[in-house]
């Protein structure tokens, strides 16, 4: 059976400026910004960011993920589900809420907030759209529903359409002061799931690397960093709307991805591209056995292709390909020995080698 997208995400799942004076690189007027959750992948960079340009951050979560990140900041702690008692009656110029899933959840943080703050931001996904059937799609394009709107689970039926009832959640309790932003696949430095991270390391151990049927085959990503900076320019700008926040429109395929890896790493590597119907006669998974890249075909035939126009008007840049996956590389190389040998994503050595040897021998 083959895996799709949207099975395997779930499988994965500051100081302000002290004087009158702006500093280079600081916002004007500095910022009191919410952020619920905040330490995860994303969270960090961007409220890294948020510190660089002057902002003050105050962080709301349970205390679970790296609770050592950012002893400087104001912490509150509690739990969006049953317990919102430390943002009661405190005030905020805007929120980030990072970890929306279940539209209960975001009615109750963003019901509360709404008399006290005047923006909200909500993460959520390109999953929330029905399909990526078609090149070149925008933020108007159709929606994921759920048969029953009142599931509270997560799975990789669910996920879609409780993104989009997040982002309702929101607008509902905040009207015309809301942002919707829907990533695409978030990668680079900080990231735990593999996904993007497999192709650089694979490639830079070298030696054949079997790589998905056509090197012309688009994907998309976007560094994390870029989608960090962009946020924040929506913070600071008051920026609202719905925005798609990936890398370019057909600007990537995966053989420029695997290349880039090659020269980045100086490697070997000599890629071996396989047919999609031998890889799936193979049992290969795209998506999870080869990260990042998928057929595009039926609900995938505009993959790699989603337009982040809008997006672009309001502030999204990109970085070069090269540095996401330099940058890749060394968070890679901080990490035990084990951990690095032992990839979440993509293909084993062992089944990588014997798939090559089928397609030789065929």
């Amino acid at each position: 059976m083959t895996m799709t997208r949207r099975d395997f995400i779930v499988t994965t799942l500051a100081a302000a400026a002290s004087t009158t004076v702006t500093q280079p690189g600081q916002a004007t007027p500095p910022l009191k910004v919410l952020v619920i959750g905040g330490t995860g992948f994303l969270g960090p960079h961007t409220v890294r960011r948020l510190q660089a340009r002057g902002h003050t951050v105050t962080l709301f979560n349970r205390g679970r993920t790296n609770p050592g990140l950012f002893p400087d900041l104001e912490q509150l702690r509690g739990d969006r589900k049953t317990n919102l008692q430390a943002l009661a009656g405190r005030k905020w110029d805007a929120v980030l809420d990072p970890s929306a899933y279940i539209p209960a959840d975001v009615t109750r943080s963003a019901t509360l907030l709404a008399p006290n703050v005047g923006h909200y931001l909500i993460i959520s996904s390109i999953s929330a759209y029905k399909a990526l059937d078609t090149p070149g799609m925008d933020e108007r394009a159709p929606l994921a529903t759920l048969a029953d709107p009142t599931v509270d689970k997560v799975t990789g039926e669910t996920y879609g359409g409780l993104k989009v009832l997040c982002e309702q959640a929101a607008e509902h309790a905040m009207p015309g002061k809301t942002t919707v932003i829907r990533p695409g696949l978030i990668v680079g430095p900080g990231d735990t799931t593999d996904r993007f991270t497999y192709w650089p390391v694979r490639v830079a151990r070298g030696g054949e690397v079997l790589a998905p049927n056509s090197p012309a085959d688009f994907v998309q990503v976007i560094d994390v960093r870029d989608l960090a900076n962009f946020i924040v320019g929506c913070l600071e700008g008051r920026t609202t709307g719905i925005y798609n926040a990936d890398g370019p429109q057909a600007g990537l395929t995966i053989g420029r991805l695997l290349e880039t890896s090659k020269q980045v790493s100086a490697s070997d590597a000599q890629l071996v591209w396989i047919p999609t119907s031998f890889l799936q006669a193979q049992a290969v998974r795209p998506w999870s056995d080869l990260p990042v890249w998928m057929p595009l075909t039926g609900e995938e035939a505009g993959g790699g292709q989603v337009s982040v126009t809008a997006a672009m008007a309001k502030g999204l840049t990109h970085r070069p390909l090269a540095d996401t996956v330099r940058d890749t590389l060394a968070y890679v190389a901080t990490w035990p020995a084990e951990r690095q040998a032992n990839l979440k994503a993509g293909l084993s050595p062992a089944r990588e080698k014997a798939v090559i040897a089928a397609w030789k021998a065929r």
